[in-house]
């Protein structure tokens, strides 16, 4: 795909038609590049590359690389992280900050407020609570685990996949509760799971990104979570801070229940601290 600038001139120099080609032919290592990298693949100065990016509408080099990215498909986690980088303009940390700040704020705008309380009676009423989370998304599963079970709440984790997993769910009935991590796909051994809810008459929560959903088994409470634009690397910040919220609300629901736990904990702590 060839590339286009905000102004393209009627003519380029010969140094600025090798700047062209180079982008063109190695569009995905321009975008990881520095303008002194850029200078040094072609043997030119970084002041030729800055008056290169202004003879065709850009501001500067950053604006120059945001151009690129901008017509360059990006797919995979490579080019998502890539992505991701190019919008740091030097500050990643401030750049990454304001992306979360955005990304929870998205998410609470687009949480249906009766759904999560839904979820709160739903895991209130579970006999055991089992979750559901491959790869990345292990992380706020695990965290829900650690705040559920310290509240003395019956709480598992289930294999990924498998036998193990089908074993497991042969083991799973009505009054328990599955939640899920979703977000923007959901897999074929979760898609195993919201098949089987309406046959073992269990209960199921999902964390999805998703606001529209195809054809196929459904959750029967969804809880949305932002995690970034499709072409980003997606965040986990709103996974766990609505698990944190979940575990909030579950506490105090439970009142005295969930601190007499606590307390319990830190009293064998204390009693132990030896020994443990």
């Amino acid at each position: 795909m060839n590339l286009s600038f905000p102004q393209m001139p009627e003519k380029l120099t010969s140094t600025e038609q090798d700047i062209v080609e180079y982008i063109a032919a190695h569009r995905d290592e321009f975008l990881c590049m520095t303008i002194g990298q850029l200078s040094a693949a072609l043997h030119i100065s970084e002041a030729t590359v800055s008056r290169f990016a202004r003879h065709v509408g850009c501001e500067d080099f950053k604006h120059l690389k945001r151009t690129v990215v901008e017509q360059t498909v990006q797919r995979g986690p490579a080019q998502k992280l890539n992505r991701t980088l190019q919008t740091g303009d030097g500050d990643l940390l401030t750049a990454w900050m304001e992306q979360q700040r955005y990304n929870l704020q998205k998410t609470l705008d687009l949480l249906d407020r009766d759904a999560f309380a839904a979820a709160v009676t739903t895991l209130l009423g579970a006999r055991k609570i089992f979750l559901h989370a491959r790869n990345a998304s292990r992380a706020p599963a695990v965290l829900l685990e650690y705040r559920l079970r310290r509240i003395g709440l019956d709480v598992e984790q289930l294999p990924a996949a498998g036998s193990e997993l089908a074993e497991r769910l042969a083991l799973i009935g009505s009054r328990d509760v599955v939640v899920l991590f979703g977000f923007a796909k959901v897999s074929e051994a979760a898609g195993v799971i919201l098949d089987r809810q309406q046959q073992a008459g269990y209960r199921t929560i999902l964390f999805t990104s998703r606001v529209w959903h195809g054809e196929g088994p459904r959750a029967e409470i969804e809880l949305f979570v932002y995690r970034g634009d499709e072409k980003e690397q997606h965040s986990m910040s709103s996974p766990i801070s609505v698990v944190e919220a979940l575990s909030l609300a579950l506490s105090a629901q439970m009142g005295d229940v969930a601190l007499a736990r606590l307390d319990e904990i830190q009293q064998l702590k204390a009693a132990y601290k030896d020994r443990l």
